[in-house]
């Protein structure tokens, strides 16, 4: 017994890798013909579907991964942040008019959480707080258009003002007096975030699902809702809602968006510094908790991204927030701290789920099952996941 210990001691690595490898044939051996026996027109419309919904999955676990290369915290909150925003887009979306007044008091203190991000000093800074008051007349007006027309402009500002500030007081209050403390600590907090929001949003909004209706004007514009492919090769006819092709571009444009801003811009060279190490970034004259401050509201900018768009293409319900559990597989897929990794692993878990859904149409084991079997067997082989970075800690 000993001696076997010590072979697979040894050979640890390579034995896992042939257990995963020989798991995924099985599966490959079993699936496979349940696949076959499905009509190629089935099995090309849940490919497509697949891929589509992977987009949403991508961004939010781009919000996940930015949080954790950021703090090396794991947001368990970003479900709620995605519900929280969401309905703040909706408030400003239903109703025909706002209110100047709250819709000033909300620019303004979005404006004043800003200038305090990092202290108090911000408020001195004349040139700032003008910048700052400017932003927030800009901010009230576009919130306060009146009409439908203009619902989308006022519910994109609203919606962008109202999950930022929510970021934001978020990192002020409940992450930033955890800097130093145990990093179990601050996964606790963001469960504690979540019960907050959540009871927030049943306080304001309820418990009933609202349908959001930011795609009703698709046939308006002369964009056929669904779309309807025939065609010999794929053998029939493919059907593909046109909310989840919409909801995928923008995904993409959002995602896309934020790779260029983290690449090209000084705020994200500083982030992606901050990222590799935080005491060294402070020692070379970075603001880090300007930073970290900067990574809650851009992931709740993002989260609440994805909030509408899956909103829009299903409905809001409280429901949402398990949304971010289903994306989790795909952040620790393409690995914690990669943002190319998390497009992949949003696209591979979204595919994965409804070829399952396809295969057992019955079952819950496309949402449940079918993405965390997937896991496992990539973390056995690739323990950082397809794209994460091996780290080697030196002590």
């Amino acid at each position: 017994m000993t001696g076997l210990l010590d072979f697979y001691d040894l050979n640890r690595k390579l034995i896992n890798t042939a257990l995963a490898a020989l798991v995924m044939v099985l599966i490959l051996a079993w699936v496979g013909p349940l696949m076959a026996d499905k009509p190629t027109s089935r099995l090309v419309q849940s490919t497509i579907t697949g891929i589509l919904v992977g987009g949403v999955y991508a961004l939010i676990a781009l919000g996940i991964v930015i949080i954790n290369k950021a703090s090396g915290v794991f947001n368990f909150a970003h479900g709620m942040m995605m519900l929280f925003g969401a309905m703040v887009f909706y408030a400003f979306f239903s109703v025909s008019s706002i209110n100047p007044l709250a819709a000033f008091a909300l620019a303004a203190i979005t404006v004043f959480v800003v200038l305090i991000m990092n202290g108090w000093s911000g408020l001195r800074n004349q040139r700032q707080v003008v910048i700052g008051a400017v932003a927030a007349i800009i901010m009230t007006l576009l919130m306060i258009l009146p009409g439908r027309d203009f619902q989308l402009i006022r519910a994109v500002t609203g919606g962008l003002v109202g999950s930022v500030l929510t970021g934001l007081i978020v990192e002020r209050i409940a992450i930033r007096p955890l800097i130093g403390q145990p990093l179990f600590a601050a996964v606790l907090m963001t469960l504690a975030i979540n019960e907050v929001l959540l009871g927030i949003t049943q306080m304001i909004w309820g418990s009933v699902e609202i349908p959001l209706q930011i795609f009703g004007g698709l046939k308006d514009m002369g964009i056929p809702s669904p779309i309807r492919i025939e065609s010999a090769l794929v053998g029939g006819r493919v059907i593909v809602r046109t909310e989840l092709v919409i909801t995928f571009i923008l995904a993409l444009v959002a995602f896309g968006a934020f790779v260029l801003f983290f690449r090209y811009t000084n705020v994200g060279l500083a982030m992606r510094a901050t990222a590799e190490n935080q005491q060294l970034a402070q020692s070379v004259g970075l603001r880090v908790r300007l930073i970290l401050a900067v990574a809650w509201g851009i992931a709740a900018l993002l989260a609440a991204t994805a909030g509408v768009l899956q909103g829009g293409a299903t409905s809001l319900s409280l429901n949402m927030r398990f949304l971010a559990l289903q994306a989790f597989p795909a952040v620790l897929l393409g690995g914690l701290e990669s943002i190319g990794g998390a497009l992949v692993g949003g696209i591979i878990i979204g595919l994965v789920q409804e070829w399952a859904n396809l295969i057992f149409p019955n079952a819950q084991t496309g949402t449940e099952l079918a993405p965390y079997v997937v896991l496992m067997i990539v973390l056995v082989i690739r323990p950082d996941g397809l794209f994460g970075e091996k780290r080697i800690e030196r002590i």
